[in-house]
């Protein structure tokens, strides 16, 4: 049953090459960012004013026209920005579009408003790094629910790469996020040596994971005292990421027992019920850390043989001398999935939400967690039948 169902999800992207081309558009790339308003010598108090949410982004702006935005395309340079929730407004013939409020910084003030908008007592910054399939204004939606769920207490980034918010275009999103590992390195790097930043929580959705984890060993080897210790708290919901290339590498360097033992961990949220991670193991051949997908058959026979689920999760990493505190959690969400592709449970589902709001704010255990025979591998307990409109409320998720 599993198979027929990626045979008709992968059928448009075998039929069209695996992804479609992209188009350069009607207008050279250079008109739509030579506004000054795409790089401002000053800040435009105005502006930015109501403009709570912070920008870095490798997106190419477009500002010929009277609200600036962001394309779908690569640009030659990282700008900085500040931005406001999505509000919806009308256009001139009078139908309904929802905009992102949008403003760009130059990058000595962005940063500068970025630690003026810190708690520098607690120097908590949350840094949110999307997947496949996303526009600004999508990953903006999901920046303000991820901040009104959790109730962080410091200023929230949003790390926009150029996803190109198609379904048949994963090849190219694949591309653009290895294009843009320089880039998003050199930003982390810069944002971990700023002394009043005492503690990063990385929030990583789908792809965003093969960003986030290269990047976070480069700072900890570049790191002037051998250990980035202000990343601490990694959340990665869905990881689109060979299961066991992850395995292999994250002792060495992310998951080091010193750094586990300075408070580093991370937490995975998995579901086996996410179609977006089955149609990615069918592209890649292996399986996903964010899908408990049971690559060997016969790993899978001898769970069954015991009466457990047909689970199969990314191993913990073997240490010398074990660390003291747990430095990787793994949180199966099959059981509580919700929403049509399952791929979204950390912003989607009740009692996933729950959890995940208490991760971003370090806590360690849950009331809503399961133990299971895997150590490091915890269930959630099912809250019952709710509405949509219930779980959208407790999500605080804005309608669509």
């Amino acid at each position: 049953m599993m198979r027929q169902y990626l045979a008709i999800l992968l059928a448009p992207l075998v039929l069209s090459g695996c992804g479609v081309a992209v188009e350069y558009g009607d207008i050279p790339h250079s008109q739509l960012a030579e506004n000054p308003r795409c790089n401002p010598v000053e800040t435009d108090r105005s502006a930015i004013a109501g403009k709570n949410y912070f920008a870095v982004t490798s997106r190419l702006p477009d500002c010929l026209g009277e609200a600036v935005s962001l394309t779908n395309h690569r640009t030659d340079r990282v700008r900085f920005a500040r931005f406001a929730p999505p509000e919806i407004t009308a256009t001139a013939k009078g139908k309904k579009q929802t905009r992102v409020p949008l403003a760009f910084q130059p990058e000595a003030d962005w940063w500068n408003g970025l630690r003026e908008a810190s708690n520098l007592r607690k120097g908590r910054v949350l840094l949110f790094v999307h997947g496949y399939r996303e526009t600004f204004l999508s990953t903006a939606k999901d920046t303000v629910q991820i901040a009104e769920l959790s109730n962080f207490d410091g200023p929230i980034i949003q790390y926009s790469w150029p996803s190109q918010g198609d379904l048949l275009s994963y090849a190219v999103d694949e591309t653009n996020m290895y294009w843009d590992e320089r880039n998003f390195r050199n930003f982390l790097t810069k944002l971990a040596r700023q002394q009043w930043v005492k503690e990063i929580v990385i929030v990583s959705h789908s792809l965003g994971a093969r960003l986030v984890i290269p990047a976070v060993e480069f700072v900890d080897r570049t790191s002037s005292n051998a250990d980035s210790s202000n990343i601490s708290n990694i959340i990665l919901a869905s990881p689109d990421i060979d299961r066991e290339d992850f395995e292999r590498d994250i002792a060495e360097e992310v998951l080091a027992a010193r750094r586990v033992n300075n408070d580093r961990r991370i937490t995975v949220y998995a579901s086996l019920n996410d179609k977006a991670l089955a149609v990615s193991r069918a592209l890649h051949g292996y399986p996903r850390l964010g899908s408990p997908y049971c690559f060997n058959p016969f790993e899978a026979k001898e769970l069954k043989a015991k009466g457990l689920p047909e689970r199969c999760f990314a191993t913990k990493s073997k240490y010398e001398t074990q660390p003291e505190k747990t430095g990787f959690t793994i949180i199966d969400t099959t059981d509580v999935t919700s929403g049509g592709s399952g791929h979204s449970d950390y912003l989607r589902s009740r009692e996933v939400c729950l959890d995940f709001a208490a991760a971003v704010n370090g806590a360690r255990e849950s009331t809503g967690r399961i133990p299971t025979h895997i150590a490091h591998v915890f269930r959630l307990k099912n809250s019952g039948k709710v509405t949509k409109e219930q779980v959208a409320a407790f999500c605080k998720r804005a309608a669509d």
